[in-house]
């Protein structure tokens, strides 16, 4: 498929009418290549979300190894710790609830954690909304980057400067790996998860994003006022129009809750 036939399953939330075909790296190109035409029209990218850094939930979708893709102005919404997403025009959408950083420069070169924690301006819990265009979220992992890193919609709960959560990278490291969420649906429980689940922590998340990123041959580098999703702590549960979500995290972060409409 061409860039602009994969926007236009975006634009229209229709499914693929078959697998993508391509190598992870031509996956990659063809991502940058409808990043292009985004901006093109009049979209601005406003950073990144990283996805399939939760080890338990690898063997489910076959997926072995972290992904990433383009977070926009047209699907990124911030909140106070309650907010409202739509579902228009999204192709069999699930939810994750997940950590997302801000940040206030771009990291330093070869970056450590010290690196990024020097370069993060705040913290906050999120709710990314994500979905797959080939019928019941069966892919490859180029499947999934040429699918727009699966990204559909992006709510950023309070957020909190990170002096206030953390005088250190390892201690900021160590608290958000420990901190646990439930995960409930109209006020039920269905999952409960951990930080420890995204690659032992949101922060070195980041940081494998961080490399990751700058050895994609045409990727933009991470830049100031940029956000980025870390993955999910759970699995990804369908959702509906209509439903309220909550996810209750444990310190250091505030919980965040949402309602979809149509």
């Amino acid at each position: 498929m061409t860039p602009q036939i994969l926007l236009d399953h975006l634009d229209h939330g229709r499914l693929w009418p078959a697998p993508s075909g391509l190598s992870l790296d031509d996956a990659y190109a063809q991502a940058l290549a409808v990043r292009r035409l985004r901006i093109a029209r009049g979209e601005q990218p406003r950073g990144y979300k990283v996805g399939f850094t939760n080890r338990t939930i690898w063997p489910r979708y076959n997926v072995f190894a972290p992904i990433w893709g383009s977070v926009w102005d047209s699907t990124l919404t911030l909140c106070e710790g309650e907010g409202s997403v739509s579902l228009a025009h999204t192709c069999q959408p699930r939810l994750e609830p997940e950590v997302v950083f801000g940040l206030k420069a771009t990291p330093a070169a070869h970056a450590t954690l010290d690196d990024l924690f020097a370069a993060i301006d705040w913290v906050a819990p999120g709710f990314e909304v994500v979905q797959s265009h080939l019928v019941d979220w069966k892919f490859v992992p180029a499947d999934t980057v040429a699918d727009g890193g699966l990204h559909a919609r992006l709510l950023v709960g309070r957020r909190t400067p990170v002096s206030e959560l953390a005088s250190s990278a390892a201690a900021l490291d160590e608290s958000l790996a420990q901190a646990r969420v439930s995960l409930l649906r109209n006020g039920e429980t269905v999952e409960q998860g951990r930080g420890s689940n995204v690659l032992d922590g949101p922060l070195r998340a980041l940081l494998h994003f961080t490399q990751t990123l700058r050895a994609c041959p045409g990727a933009p580098d991470l830049q100031a006022g940029d956000v980025v999703t870390t993955g999910t702590w759970t699995d990804a549960w369908s959702i509906e129009p209509g439903e309220h979500w909550s996810a209750q995290f444990t310190a250091p972060l505030p919980s965040l809750s949402l309602r979809f409409t149509a």
